[in-house]
């Protein structure tokens, strides 16, 4: 089973990746961990990707999509495999569609995780983090024991630039901006399965489950 997971910040998409990954037994592949292990076997699209990255710069959409070829190929994605982070553009996603009709294979699902915009600011905006341990809290959702200090090492807790309201807000719509066409590419393909993200995580679980079923 080939699956996609889509969703903006905050939707809730690393705790639903994990159920996935353990009741499904396919690996969740982001981006990053991609990035990260070409570069750590220093394949030759893996040091070019650490050149770019270096630089500051975007890895160009060949040398990504080179990097997914080689984690797609691997034994353990014989099975399957979750998809976060990639593809991103409706280029990313032609090139993954050609790449998959090489290997015999093609995406199943695109699991679109949905949660109206003002709660996803609620949610990022009321993240703190303590900087010593890296421990993340929500005021709301997962307080500390003593407000604003960190259970683990009584740090004091910090509120991240960018999950301040007014930034959080922004870049939901830049992400939601960049999101539509790539939606849209994927309702067209008939496989885009929109899921409610403003549930109990366990219910979205079993949505998902339902969705994979049917």
């Amino acid at each position: 089973m080939n699956l996609i997971l889509m969703g903006l910040p905050g939707a809730g998409k690393g705790t639903q990746a994990d159920k996935i990954n353990e009741t499904y037994h396919i690996p969740h592949i982001s981006t990053g961990d991609m990035f990260r292990l070409a570069i750590k076997e220093g394949t030759e699209l893996g040091q070019k990707a650490k050149e770019y990255m270096d630089q500051g710069a975007l890895v160009p959409d060949d040398v990504t999509t080179g990097i997914v070829k080689e984690r797609l190929g691997k034994e353990d994605c014989k099975d399957g495999f979750l998809l976060d982070g990639f593809p991103r553009t409706v280029a990313q996603a032609e090139s993954l569609q050609t790449l998959l009709e090489e290997m015999g294979e093609s995406i199943d699902y695109v699991l679109h995780v949905e949660v109206p915009e003002d709660d996803l600011v609620e949610r990022l905006a009321g993240r703190r983090i303590c900087p010593t341990c890296g421990a993340t809290y929500h005021v709301t959702h997962n307080p500390p024991q003593k407000e604003g200090i960190c259970d683990n090492d009584g740090t004091e807790l910090i509120q991240r630039e960018d999950d301040q309201a007014e930034t959080v807000k922004n870049r939901l719509s830049v992400n939601l901006e960049q999101m539509k066409p790539l939606l849209n590419f994927y309702h067209h393909k008939g496989c885009l399965v929109k899921i409610d993200g403003d549930q109990e995580i366990d219910q979205v679980f079993k949505d998902i489950q339902s969705a994979i079923k049917s």
